[in-house]
């Protein structure tokens, strides 16, 4: 287990299930590739190891991405927003970032036409 600085901590506003969403979003062109979760000890992980960690809801386990797909995301920085409810982590993606094989988790699906 990582402790995360308490200073952070005490900033963090989390779900009931104490998680925090993370924005995800390619350092050099501003490209939002995903969205993530993440609790005190993923934060942690990730601020320590500059590698994306997120908690799967699914799955009930912590995931660091890339770690089976090869899919890595290098994090170039970590921001909390004004109200400290959501993160903003801004990677260096190699490969796709969605699941599905798609650079990004929005490329499919466009809603207003």
């Amino acid at each position: 287990m990582t402790d995360l600085d308490p200073a952070i901590a005490a900033r963090l506003k989390r779900s009931a299930d104490g998680l925090v969403p993370a924005v995800v979003q390619q350092h050099d062109t501003g490209e939002v590739l995903m969205l993530g979760w993440m609790d005190d000890e993923a934060l942690a992980r990730t601020l320590q190891t500059r590698r994306a960690t997120y908690w799967s809801r699914s799955r009930q386990e912590y995931w660091v991405k890339g770690e089976t797909s090869g899919h890595a995301q290098h994090v170039h920085e970590v921001r909390l927003d004004c109200d400290g409810d959501t993160l903003l982590v801004k990677v260096e993606q190699v490969g796709a970032a969605c699941h599905t094989g798609d650079r990004t988790c929005f490329d499919a699906d466009r809603l207003d036409g």
